[in-house]
């Protein structure tokens, strides 16, 4: 059939990406935190086999596709997949699906990264899914420094942290110290028979606990570290760091004063991290970490 422009337009808003043939689209499903059960994976299954090409593809960004759909079937397939809660969508200029890493399991993960993925998901993809940005707003969770999906890389990313607690009173300088032995970053040293951990360098990943044979190091701060204006792709941009750890309602907070702040200043067409460098790195920052949060 003849596909107008216009039709082509009003699916992609919904989730249908054109295929190169011209004649199909594949369907962007929706996962809140990269997390399928297998009643939703075996529903896909059908899915592909009864309006696609029978594959499945997974994108960077944790949602599902499955290519070779018909524009006639496009609404078979919603429904469809709404039997199992599932939805479409995840394109435009808005806040796109949330990507976590698998730290809810991972050994390294210092946060429930699949849960407040949830919440991100549910208060900011879904909460602001009518609101219109000057670009796409992408949101990335880390479960620990390691970084695996690059939230420093994301218009905001957020990573769970550890800072360890010292009690210099339990040191006793060991020749031997399970501390430093441990260090990813060498931010642990002895200096005049005592442990110093240099925070300049320590990434608060957690590593450290417990390591200490004397428990000088036996607790931890939980916290999050926050990166705003991000960029992969053609353009490449580190994102900022902000200038303190925040608790977990301080980040989500963060979240929304920083898709408001791109609404309001952002141009249209103008990525998050053009928008930081047009007021300033440091205004910016100063905005989103006022004591309102």
């Amino acid at each position: 059939m003849n596909i107008t422009t216009e039709q082509r337009k009003k699916v992609k808003g919904q989730g249908f990406l054109s295929n190169k043939d011209g004649e199909h689209f594949s369907a962007r499903i929706i996962t809140e935190n990269g997390v399928l059960n297998y009643k939703q994976i075996k529903n896909l299954g059908e899915a592909a086999e009864k309006f696609g090409n029978g594959n499945i593809s997974f994108t960077s960004r944790l949602t599902v596709e499955i290519p070779g759909i018909k524009f006639d079937d496009i609404e078979n397939l919603k429904k469809y997949i709404a039997k199992e809660g599932m939805v479409t969508g995840g394109t435009g200029a808005k806040v796109r699906p949330i990507v976590a890493c698998k730290g809810t399991v991972c050994t390294f993960g210092l946060i429930d990264t699949q849960e407040i993925a949830v919440e991100i998901h549910k208060r900011f993809f879904e909460g602001y899914g009518h609101v219109t940005l000057p670009h796409k707003f992408k949101i990335a969770v880390g479960g620990c420094p390691n970084n695996c999906v690059k939230p420093d890389l994301n218009d905001l990313g957020i990573v769970g942290q550890k800072k360890p607690k010292y009690n210099d009173e339990l040191c006793r300088g060991c020749t031997k110290c399970g501390v430093i032995a441990t260090c990813p970053t060498q931010a642990a040293s002895l200096k005049v028979g005592k442990i110093v951990i240099d925070e300049s360098i320590c990434s608060n990943c957690g590593i450290c606990l417990s390591k200490c044979y004397f428990n000088a190091i036996d607790g931890a701060e939980q916290s999050y570290k926050v990166y705003i204006g991000g960029r992969w792709g053609k353009k490449i941009r580190i994102g900022s760091p902000l200038n303190k750890q925040f608790t977990k309602e301080e980040a989500l907070n963060v979240i929304e004063k920083a898709i408001l702040l791109y609404k309001d200043k952002g141009i249209a067409g103008e990525r998050f991290g053009e928008t930081i460098d047009r007021i300033g790195v440091d205004e910016t920052i100063k905005m989103l970490t006022a004591e309102s949060i």
